[in-house]
């Protein structure tokens, strides 16, 4: 099988045959580490089963996060938190304009930096920012349906 994993910002798009895979190896590597504690797993491949691999448990978890959002069809990208974007990335990730994140960071609503005359957009300030607003969002979507409620407007 192909990589199904880059870094960077971007994504993968699994076909139907990887999300088929990564459901069935989702399924089964969540039933096997369950809700255990334990700080390490060990893992061994078929290729090479007398050389078992000892990753920590967070990693392993984190690969079944991966599996589940590949077995959804969902792209993914796995990002270091200390990455540095372009401007034209983080816009991307936030689905918005270029331009309108150039806004954004002018006003000093989302922090930057300059490397020469670029700007750059740690990963971890873009996520910090994405979740204020997701919050902001979601706190305007109930003030809004509870004003539908109160007017009568839901029926």
């Amino acid at each position: 099988m192909d990589a199904v994993l880059s870094l960077g910002p971007e994504p993968i798009q699994p076909t139907e045959e990887v999300s088929a895979l990564a459901a069935d190896a989702s399924r089964r590597l969540f039933r096997v580490i369950g809700a255990s504690q334990r700080e390490t797993c060990v893992v061994r491949f078929e290729s090479a089963p007398d050389e078992p691999v000892v990753l920590p448990a967070a990693a392993v978890r984190l690969l079944g996060a991966l599996l589940t959002e590949l077995a959804k069809g969902n792209a993914v990208t796995l990002m270091p938190h200390h990455a540095e974007l372009t401007t034209q990335e983080a816009a991307d990730l936030l689905n918005i304009s270029r331009p309108f994140l150039v806004r954004l960071l002018e006003e000093g609503q989302l922090p930057h930096h300059k490397v020469g005359t670029h700007r750059r957009v740690r990963f971890a300030d873009l996520m910090t920012y994405k979740r204020h607003r997701d919050a902001e969002s979601d706190v305007a979507l109930r003030e809004l349906a509870a004003l539908s409620q109160d007017m009568n407007l839901g029926t």
